[in-house]
């Protein structure tokens, strides 16, 4: 099974590995958008709530450490990843105590890369634990993707474990549409009116009615 449901916004200015980084993301079924500047980054992060930034610290227009500190100076406790070629211990250090939750150099490996993603994630949703057992029998491993019914494996699709991920993060959490079709899809694509509704029944079918709960008129919760 694949897809990890984390809104992402890189930032990087090698445009073949943004390319490579975003796709390999997508392909995991995250929502990723990808900016090669400072400007633009700052412009995305006023207009979408961001899970997780992936950092490069050399950009065209600035430094990713004085856009990372600005961000913690304006109270913004997203988890910073910082990618970078820069691999002295002083590079590493000043990165840290910008405020970067991890680092990683060029070149990295793009599965390491989601294992530290999912690392971070769990420690900033409060839940280390990356075993969660749900209601109706229903076991997920966050770490491993995998969802077990009654002990049985069931697969789920990236979209459709992007809206359990999101749920599971926050257990007993309403989350509205709005929250969850911003982890169904990345940024600038077309979302139909019921696509939510879509996904949630395809997850009951899968897993059992009771595991997702309807709070009408707000939005749905594990």
């Amino acid at each position: 099974m694949d897809g990890k449901s984390l809104r992402i916004l890189l930032v990087e200015d090698e445009i073949m590995l943004g390319e490579a980084v975003r796709d390999h993301l997508l392909a995991s079924g995250e929502a990723v958008d990808h900016s090669e500047n400072v400007t633009d980054a700052e412009i995305m992060m006023r207009t979408t709530n961001y899970d997780v930034l992936l950092l490069d610290l050399n950009l065209p227009d600035g430094s990713g450490l004085d856009l990372l500190r600005g961000l913690r100076r304006r109270g913004s406790a997203i988890p910073c990843i910082i990618l970078t070629a820069q691999d002295q211990i002083s590079d590493r250090i000043a990165g840290l105590n910008a405020g970067a939750d991890d680092y990683l150099v060029k070149p990295f490996d793009l599965n390491e890369l989601s294992a530290r993603l999912a690392a971070v994630a769990r420690r900033y949703s409060g839940n280390p634990n990356p075993f969660v057992t749900l209601d109706g029998g229903v076991e997920v491993d966050l770490a491993g993707r995998t969802v077990l019914v009654d002990g049985a494996q069931t697969d789920l699709t990236s979209r459709e474990w992007a809206l359990l991920d999101q749920m599971v993060r926050r257990p007993g959490q309403t989350l509205s549409k709005r929250q969850l079709e911003e982890a169904l899809y990345e940024f600038g694509a077309e979302i139909e009116s019921n696509t939510v509704e879509v996904y949630v029944s395809r997850v009951r079918r899968k897993l059992g009615r009771d595991v997702i709960k309807t709070v009408r008129g707000v939005g749905y919760r594990v």
